[in-house]
């Protein structure tokens, strides 16, 4: 064979075998990507952090993550004092979900801050309450009685419908659920008004007439249905709260899963046994 007849076979040989190489690397790839989970699968995440806020939440939540835990999904807590943070720790991917507001306290929230959260699921309602230690009934308070409010944009409105509903202040013709203080338009008992941070005003009852307490801080604050005078309406009420998750999560797997371990007989029962009739399931 000539010279140049070993260099065409050499050089088909070295062909043939970059070929070779070629397809086996295509191969190769091929299963790669066909091993490689796919979006949905990835995004399918079998432990997650949910936010609530500190006390008888944490019993809710116990039960909540064991159904979780039957499902496959295992839940981690992560517990704060106030409002303000578990939107924050949501919004900067610190936890994967919360369950702590309403939607008027949320959209608030939204305006406000710029968050992308959406709720996924109710839990339950806390009808707000106007408390005294001092006054048996809502006609009891005097002229100039001192009355303390929550001061978030949200639970404020919330709390001077109360008053409205009650006969005490009359609001602006068309004010909505957000009403400040600016929008009373009267107020014949020359009540004063004193807006306290939501964990603040039901400790401070006593040197009070009378505050509007949502029921959780009013349980933590010791007090009890007796000091209740008056409340806002269970039928209708727009102040369920809900689990809530990062805008572009709401349809994945594990959401299904968190909501539905909450949204059950068992947790139900103890959600019942936790707030004795203060708190009612939502879903």
């Amino acid at each position: 064979m000539s010279e140049r007849g070993n260099a065409s076979n050499s050089l088909a040989t070295a062909f043939t075998r970059r070929v070779g190489l070629a397809a086996l690397l295509a191969a190769t790839f091929t299963v790669i990507g066909l091993a490689a989970p796919s979006p949905s699968f990835a995004e399918d995440k079998k432990a997650i952090k949910v936010g609530i806020i500190s006390g008888e939440d944490e019993d809710v939540w116990r039960v909540v993550t064991a159904e979780a835990a039957k499902k496959g999904l295992t839940i981690e807590t992560v517990v704060f004092n106030d409002y303000t943070q578990p939107n924050e720790a949501l919004e900067r991917g610190e936890i994967d979900a919360n369950a702590f507001q309403h939607k008027p306290y949320l959209d608030n929230q939204i305006k406000t801050q710029g968050y992308h959260i959406v709720p996924v699921g109710y839990t339950g309602v806390w009808p707000i309450g106007l408390y005294s230690k001092k006054h048996a009934k809502v006609d009891d308070l005097p002229e100039g009685a001192v009355i303390g409010l929550p001061n978030d944009p949200s639970n404020e409105g919330r709390a001077l419908h109360v008053l409205e509903h009650e006969g005490l202040i009359k609001l602006k013709d068309g004010t909505g659920i957000l009403a400040t203080t600016a929008d009373i338009a009267d107020n014949p008992k020359k009540l004063e008004i004193k807006e306290l941070d939501a964990g603040i005003v039901g400790r401070s009852v006593d040197d009070l007439d009378a505050a509007v307490v949502n029921t959780d801080w009013a349980l933590k604050s010791g007090l009890s249905p007796e000091n209740r005078i008056a409340q806002e309406a269970v039928a209708d009420n727009p102040y369920r709260n809900f689990i809530a998750v990062k805008a572009g999560a709401e349809n994945e797997p594990w959401v299904k899963t968190l909501v539905a371990a909450y949204q059950n007989d068992t947790v139900k029962a103890e959600f019942d046994k936790v707030y004795k009739g203060t708190g009612i399931s939502a879903y």
